[in-house]
């Protein structure tokens, strides 16, 4: 059925909808913000619906595995439900916020507005800000401290180590403590809580990484170690030295690739970070072509934006908007609610320089979602989107 799907065949597709729309009518209802881990690696409990489960729909072939548990009641506006990722103790708010557009990769910003940005996001519950050296070398952690400054204390600050100014790889231990100090300073903080491997060095074991990082944990410098765009076999091994506590990497309606990464994580009781759930700004609803943005813009090139793959993500996003709307919803809370119901050690960091955008994502983290609204969505992008999320000789070496 899901092959059908794909080749746009309108009789599948017609049954498709029809099942959604007699499903949801009953009242089978899943909530998807996040509660706290009810299991050391933080992974979800038994789904829990409203009504028999015996006639809870099941869905065509390759619509996978959702886990969802509903979340306790509590206050809207300045408090969020927390996931926990790991078993080192690192919990944090179940939508965070990706700091890296306010210096990199989508054209020109205000600093002034992305500090107000951050601070927005801390208002409305939000206690997980990830950067990165990379991002603007120190300025876009001189951004985000200055934005934390009042609350750090209440906050978990994320940033990364593993790249040159040349954008070569340099993960050797020495590398890693200078660029731990240089953090430290431009940050304005005396320790970082999740340091992260940007990415994988093959020059640099990473059993030498993971032994370097755990001496800064013992110094007190760091709380939480963590690796990004890492595969199975480089997880074990660091694990293997220093508990590694998260991975990110990019997963979204549009990514997948990162599902095949899980089971590692469930084995290991690591936790998850989904950079980019927006599809790079695809999935927000406001997407325009590739010539349209700015020059400095990364979309301008992405294989996604490209014609012949824009047309067919851009007819996935409408689709999504239709029932986006009958929940009164847009499609960026839509996705992020998506996200949410996957598995419960999942937390999705959406990046953006808008304060009314920033209200918007937060709000993702309320948006019920019931089976039959996870089915259609299933139907609508069952492999994710059209292109590659990186281009040739760029796409990460999961090893």
């Amino acid at each position: 059925m899901v092959d059908a799907l794909l080749s746009g065949n309108p009789e599948l597709r017609q049954q498709a909808y029809d099942w959604a729309e007699k499903n949801a009518k009953t009242d089978k209802v899943t909530t998807i913000r996040a509660t706290g881990s009810r299991s050391t690696c933080g992974r979800a409990a038994e789904p829990v619906l409203r009504g028999s489960a015996s006639n809870t729909p099941r869905g065509p072939p390759g619509w996978g595995k959702i886990r969802r548990t509903p979340a306790p009641h509590s206050s809207k506006g300045t408090t969020m439900q927390q996931r926990t990722l790991g078993r080192q103790g690192l919990t944090v708010s179940a939508i965070g916020y990706g700091a890296m557009g306010l210096h990199l990769a989508y054209g020109p910003s205000d600093e002034q507005e992305g500090v107000a940005t951050i601070r927005r996001a801390y208002e409305l519950g939000v206690t997980f800000f990830d950067t990165a050296e990379l991002y603007g070398w120190g300025e876009n952690e001189k951004v985000v401290g200055r934005a934390v400054r009042d609350f750090r204390d209440d906050v978990v600050i994320a940033t990364k180590f593993g790249f040159t100014r040349d954008y070569g790889l340099d993960s050797r231990p020495e590398h890693i403590r200078e660029v731990l100090d240089n953090s430290l300073r431009f940050l304005g903080v005396d320790y970082i809580d999740v340091f992260y491997q940007h990415r994988v060095d093959p020059a640099a074991p990473i059993e030498d990484v993971a032994g370097a990082v755990k001496e800064l944990i013992d110094a007190g410098k760091v709380k939480y170690f963590g690796l990004s765009e890492a595969g199975s076999e480089t997880l074990r091994r660091a694990h293997a030295v220093q508990p590694v506590s998260v991975l990110q990497t990019e997963y979204s309606l549009f990514e997948r690739d990162a599902e095949e990464l899980f089971p590692t994580l469930e084995e290991l009781g690591i936790g998850f970070v989904a950079y980019s759930p927006l599809g790079r700004g695809f999935l927000t609803g406001t997407v325009k072509p590739a010539a349209e943005y700015d020059e400095t813009d990364m979309r301008r090139t992405d294989a996604r934006w490209q014609p012949g793959n824009y047309e067919k993500n851009l007819d996935a996003v409408r689709r999504l908007g239709h029932l986006a709307a009958t929940k009164g919803a847009t499609v960026s809370q839509l996705a992020l609610a998506w996200l949410l119901a996957k598995e419960e050690y999942i937390v999705p960091i959406p990046g953006t320089r808008s304060v009314e955008r920033v209200e918007e994502n937060v709000a993702a983290a309320d948006l019920t979602l019931t089976d039959a609204d996870l089915f259609t969505i299933g139907t609508i992008l069952p492999g994710g989107g059209y292109g590659e999320r990186y281009g040739a000789g760029s796409l990460p070496n999961w090893i």
